[in-house]
């Protein structure tokens, strides 16, 4: 039988490979202790994004390397913490905010606002703690697809200013213009109008110890988009699209927008790639193929996930309980939660050179 020395343990944990990721554990400095006491080895892992659907996969993988070598007990900690990453401007970040994520698309009618919601619960489902801020003035649907209470935010007091208490719904905090105007009441107004209600709506909301702050904007180029991209520490935006041909140009256009004003584009999600025949099970690409996959090569970026033309997808939205809430264990959550994982590790991944990571520490008893 072997010697187990640490040598050969962080030899074995860099087999291991994180399935998000595809790096392995030594490399993305997830391994902060390493114990050997004999025949035993314990090793915690801290990893930087949520990751509660793939702990147990993380797990068997790290129990194998270390059986391979002789380690005849593993004892595991596995946990992860999110980073507060820079901003794509000078702004100064948040109080209780890590990341603010913008979820975006060229064109209205692609699934933007769904996404946004089914992407907040995601992130919750995997560990995170997720705040949703909807900036379409005009059009404010987040209330209603997530269930929120048609009522005013409560109003406190701290640090002799007022606040807009969030509302919480499935776990996470809310806060839009909706909440503030009946749903037949029109928002009759000018750009400088609705910029300065998006810098209110951001800033003067008691947001509390988040994550992930994702903010559903309105559709298009325009007073909002460079608002957030010139005022609001946001950290990158997501960009939603259908396959369509129509819909790809105008989230060329979105890209681009971001890219003038250096707020890195983290991916896309492509919506309505596919239809099943709920009856014969014949599948269609009823508005193209390939768009996302395509639109996310040429512009240097990762097509997150693929989310099929379901209907169930509209009826949960539509009834206040997003799919990833009304079924967590369904294909579609599974996707929505997947590319939730992707886009918290990409923002790990990318800043890991920036982060204080802890060093590795080993003892032998």
């Amino acid at each position: 039988m072997s010697v187990i020395t640490p040598a050969s343990v962080e030899q074995a944990l860099q087999q291991v490979i994180d399935p998000t990721t595809g790096r392995d554990l030594t490399s993305l400095n997830a391994v902060t202790d390493i114990a050997i006491n004999g025949s035993k080895v314990d090793v915690t892992l801290l990893l930087g994004y949520p990751a509660n659907s793939v702990h147990s996969a993380i797990a068997v993988a790290v129990n194998e390397a270390l059986n391979r070598i002789g380690v005849a007990q593993v004892g595991l900690d596995i946990g992860w913490t999110v980073y507060a990453n820079p901003t794509a401007n000078s702004q100064q970040a948040l109080p209780e905010v890590k990341n603010i994520i913008a979820v975006a698309s060229g064109k209205g009618g692609v699934g933007k606002s769904t996404t946004t919601a089914n992407l907040a619960l995601a992130l919750a489902a995997e560990g995170a703690r997720v705040a949703v801020l909807d900036a379409d003035i005009y059009g404010p649907s987040q209330p209603q697809m997530l269930g929120a209470p048609e009522r005013p935010p409560q109003v406190i007091k701290h640090n002799d200013q007022q606040f807009m208490v969030p509302v919480e719904t499935h776990g996470i905090q809310v806060n839009s213009m909706g909440f503030m105007v009946t749903e037949n009441t029109p928002m009759m107004w000018r750009g400088p109008m609705v910029s300065g209600a998006l810098q209110q709506l951001l800033a003067q909301t008691y947001w509390q110890d988040v994550d992930y702050l994702l903010i559903d904007m309105p559709p298009g180029t325009g007073d909002i988009q460079i608002t957030l991209a010139q005022k609001v520490p946001v950290t990158g935006a997501v960009i939603v699209t259908t396959p369509q041909d129509i819909a790809l140009l105008d989230a060329k256009k979105g890209i681009e927008m971001f890219r003038k004003v250096n707020v890195p584009v983290l991916g896309v999600v492509e919506n309505m790639a596919i239809h099943i025949c709920s009856n014969c099970g014949h599948e269609e690409h009823i508005f193209g193929e390939g768009g996302g996959e395509r639109i996310a090569r040429d512009y240097d970026t990762e097509l997150l996930g693929s989310l099929p033309l379901n209907l169930s997808i509209r009826e949960d939205a539509d009834n206040g309980k997003p799919s990833v809430a009304t079924d967590p264990e369904s294909a579609v959550s599974k996707i929505y939660r997947d590319v939730a994982r992707k886009l918290s590790a990409k923002l790990w991944v990318q800043n890991l050179d920036s982060q204080a990571m802890p060093d590795i520490e080993i003892t032998e008893d």
